[in-house]
């Protein structure tokens, strides 16, 4: 998805790479179309040569410009009558009677609260851009403004130019007629729809199950249709064009505003207690943007003299370019859609990732422990995996049986209270960007010592990890070659005879391509901690806790006690048996989906191949070159590193984002960190003698 949101603009394609053909100057192009052709007045439905005039103004390259210089065609304008006459006379032929009230309402703004609709929709308006009618004033800023750095370099030109420019063509305000088709009129039309389209998404059953808070009070959204409904009124009955900046029924519009923005907010807000599903996501994005766009055309209603009636008309001007150059937009549809929804996500896996992190050295220990447990756990998967694989079977049937056995043994690991190390990263992560997130929000302390406790925090996950590791690896290589010896004495039959090589020789980062398959598993580590937390979040947001508890047929099988018990079980645990049988339906099903495709890919994981190890030693008859055994070993240090580094990079990301934290931000961080390592390097493998409770 992300890689279809970085497609650039199509236009902007088309600029980068047609084939250069000599530009005219701004002298050459007012002497064709006026010296030798004068009849601009006639050429309303020519938009084309206003497009070739942008053309020449446009800058090509943004990059250290911060001011685009339009004096020359002011300068043209001014020294030349013929020219300021006959492009006034073009110009206002070509925006004459042009309706814009569609771009003031739709563009930029979410058309329905389908996610996956409007980024479809978006990608295919890039590659065809969708072409108005000519009546309206889409049309021809479709056609002049088509490259999507246009509303930046515009934003360039000294204001004074653009006042300038502005009499020289002898523009009238959009204040000056009260006819049908005015500006005016477009835009008190485009300001009546947006509140109506606001009040009615905001009284959906949707939307007000996220504020509570408002079930007894009146709707701000209803309110502000009413003021606003009286204030047209008045504006008609008066025969004004404009409101006094003093009017009452103005000031209380604003009022009104500012009291939906704080609806939406709070029901924002209300997301960490409730939960929030995408649809109501979208719903609640679309309404913000609808204020925010009104917050921009509101004060365009008040006027106070000439002045700001022509200062009114360029920002109205200015932003009407702006919007419709970013209506498809489909990045920053992405980032806004997603961002709450990977905050819930990484609040979730922030909590359960407190629980992977060491305070002292009783802890540490008890680390060690559960990660033994879970390393005996592994230790028998492999054991079964090796059998599975000698079973006659499709690539869809060890794909399901592969899955299944992973999935029961991470479930299995979880459900006993074990620890598989790999799994932390995704979950430590996100407690790190909160304390890091925590720490700038302190008043009065020092960056330095923000960073400093920082580091001293990631040096507690980081010997979280390291433990977690040691006890999984640990465990899991003498638990399976337990294992696999008692089969052969009880069964006499060696299961990795044949599979030994195999075994050994995919642990080596230079004999196979462990290393690439290590980072596939750290991306499914990562996408199980995302599924974690968004189940987690949709439970949270259809209350199915509470739906458990309360349900009346397992309350009179079970009785109210265990019903509620039940529940709670459910809270507590079902996110996490979710994400661990997909992460086992990962696991099991890459290679399977690889010899489907033609494609090398499966996966490797540092527990797993601890006790791979174990079974391809014993299957070889512990005759086994030294070299390979050494690889073999030094493989799986570097899958683990390779699994810890992914998933963790990719968590850290996700929660960067989810908290708006810049990435300037890390090489502070960093840096805070290696000054700590050097400090006290022990402190990132072993806890000190003494308990660390700080965070």
């Amino acid at each position: 998805m992300y890689f279809y949101a970085s497609i650039v603009n199509p236009a902007t394609v088309f600029m980068r790479f047609r084939k250069p053909r000599p530009k005219a100057t701004l002298e050459e192009f007012f002497k064709i179309n006026f010296e030798e052709n004068n009849l601009w007045e006639y050429k309303a439905d020519e938009v084309d040569l206003l497009a070739e005039l942008v053309d020449i103004i446009r800058p090509k390259d943004l990059n250290g410009v911060y001011s685009v210089d339009i004096s020359n065609l002011i300068k043209l304008l001014r020294e030349n009558e013929n020219y300021s006459a006959g492009f006034s006379k073009y110009l206002k032929g070509i925006l004459k009677n042009k309706r814009f009230n569609k771009i003031l309402t739709d563009a930029g703004i979410l058309t329905d609260a389908d996610f996956f609709y409007e980024v479809r929709k978006r990608m295919f308006a890039k590659l065809i851009p969708d072409q108005p009618k000519k009546d309206t004033l889409e049309y021809v800023l479709n056609q002049v403004f088509f490259v999507k750095t246009d509303p930046i370099w515009i934003r360039k030109i000294p204001y004074e130019q653009i006042e300038s420019l502005f009499d020289l063509v002898k523009f009238s305000s959009i204040y000056t007629s009260v006819a049908a088709k005015s500006p005016l009129a477009e835009l008190l039309f485009a300001i009546d729809a947006l509140i109506h389209r606001i009040a009615g998404r905001a009284m959906e059953s949707e939307v007000i199950k996220m504020v509570p808070e408002y079930e007894n009070l009146e709707s701000p959204f209803l309110e502000f249709q009413k003021e606003f409904a009286l204030l047209t009124e008045k504006l008609i009955s008066e025969k004004n064009n404009f409101l006094a900046p003093k009017d009452l029924g103005y000031k209380q519009l604003l009022i009104l505003h500012k009291q939906c923005l704080e609806y939406v907010q709070l029901a924002f807000k209300n997301s960490e207690k409730y939960g929030i599903s995408l649809r109501v996501n979208q719903s609640l994005l679309r309404i913000r943007q609808q204020l925010f766009r009104l917050q921009t055309l509101l004060p365009l209603l008040v006027l106070e003299d000439a002045d700001c009636a022509r200062k009114n008309s360029i920002k109205l001007s200015f932003d009407l370019i702006e919007y419709n150059c970013d209506k498809t937009n489909v990045r920053k549809l992405i980032s806004e859609s997603t961002q709450l929804l990977s905050y819930e996500v990484t609040q979730h896996t922030a909590k359960t990732g407190e629980h992977y992190i060491t305070k002292d050295r009783n802890e540490y220990f008890k680390m060690f422990w559960t990660a033994a447990g879970g390393g005996i756990i592994v230790a028998f998967a492999c054991i079964i995996k090796v059998f599975l694989s000698m079973m006659d079977n499709s690539a869809f049937g060890h794909a399901f049986f592969y899955s299944l056995n992973y999935a029961f043994a991470f479930i299995g690991i979880y459900l006993c209270g074990f620890t598989l190390a790999t799994k932390q990263p995704a979950m430590t992560a996100s407690a790190l960007i909160r304390a890091l997130e925590v720490g700038r929000k302190s008043q009065g302390v020092d960056e330095t010592e923000k960073h400093k406790a920082f580091a001293e925090f990631f040096a507690r996950v980081f010997r979280s990890q390291f433990i977690a590791f040691v006890g999984n690896v640990l465990f899991a290589f003498p638990v399976a070659l337990l294992g696999i010896w008692l089969i052969d004495e009880a069964f006499n039959y060696n299961l990795a005879l044949t599979k030994w090589y195999k075994l050994i020789n995919d642990l080596s980062p230079i004999h196979s391509l462990a290393m690439f398959h290590a980072a596939i598993a750290g991306v499914f580590l990562f996408l199980s901690g995302i599924i974690a937390g968004s189940v987690a979040n949709r439970d949270k947001h259809e209350q199915m806790y509470y739906r458990i508890q309360e349900h009346p047929l397992l309350k009179l099988s079970l009785g109210r006690v265990k019903t509620k018990k039940l529940s709670e079980w459910y809270e507590k645990r079902w996110a996490g048996i979710v994400s661990n049988f997909w992460f086992g339906v990962f696991m099991g099903s890459t290679a399977s989906i690889g010899i489907f495709l033609g494609l090398n890919i499966d996966i490797r994981h540092i527990t797993f191949a601890s006790g791979n190890l174990a079974l391809g030693i014993y299957g070889a008859n512990y005759n086994v070159s030294n070299a390979m055994l050494f690889w073999g070993v030094f493989g799986i240090g570097i899958i683990g590193l390779i699994n810890f580094l992914v998933s963790f990079g990719l968590s850290m990301g996700l929660a960067f984002r989810s908290r708006n934290i810049p990435i300037s931000e890390v090489r502070p961080v960093i840096s805070s960190i290696w000054k700590h390592f050097k400090h006290k390097p022990a402190s990132f493998f072993f806890p000190s003698l003494r308990s660390e409770n700080k965070t």
